[in-house]
């Protein structure tokens, strides 16, 4: 019983999966884009400011 409920709930949440998979987002490629060009230049400026920070910590 507890197996045959395991299997129907994995066989739901894989359809159910499928079907939202289904529906893509037309602005995906350009949202995706500017996010990663975004999180691009936060972590140069994270980096930037950790390697001074660093070197600031360094020289004292």
């Amino acid at each position: 019983m507890l197996i045959a409920s395991v299997v129907i709930i994995s066989i739901l949440a894989g359809v159910g999966t499928i079907l939202v998979v289904n529906k893509g987002d037309k602005n995906y490629s350009g949202s995706t884009k500017k996010n990663t060009t975004n999180l691009t230049f936060i972590y140069a400026i994270v980096i930037l400011l950790s390697f001074i920070a660093l070197g600031v910590y360094i020289s004292f």
